[in-house]
């Protein structure tokens, strides 16, 4: 019963991560890294699949491995939380959410921010001649 769960919760969270390719304001990274997870835990094969993806699967696997993001991933995150919170600042009529994004944004930036850079993969140097 709870693999069927898992699986279904990585499909769905891998749907999400899709739609947030083409939607700027929902992010990609955090629902595929809650696919593989849910799939790691339903179906090793299609966590497999998403580590060696050839676009997710250096990312999933230095999250996995280092628990670090690499710097271009850390300023297009925070780059895509502060256009989305401009954006609510802009449209919202709503007085107290600017508020409330700020403090759930903020948090979500910290951590990304705090993060460690991913350390050099001993299989990516280029051997001296």
């Amino acid at each position: 019963m709870m693999r069927q769960l898992y699986l279904c919760l990585g499909y769905g969270s891998l749907a999400l991560g899709v739609i947030g390719i083409f939607l700027p304001v929902l992010p990609t990274t955090p629902f595929v890294l809650l696919a593989v997870w849910f799939f790691a835990r339903s179906n090793p094969a299609l966590a497999e699949r998403l580590y060696t993806h050839p676009r997710f699967g250096h990312l999933l696997t230095t999250w996995r491995d280092q628990r670090a993001i690499p710097r271009r991933a850390k300023i297009y995150a925070l780059s895509m939380l502060a256009v989305s919170y401009g954006l609510v600042l802009w449209l919202t009529e709503i007085e107290l959410l600017p508020f409330i994004l700020a403090i759930i944004m903020g948090s979500v930036a910290l951590y990304i921010a705090t993060r460690p850079a991913p350390r050099e993969r001993p299989e990516s140097r280029i051997p001296e001649a």
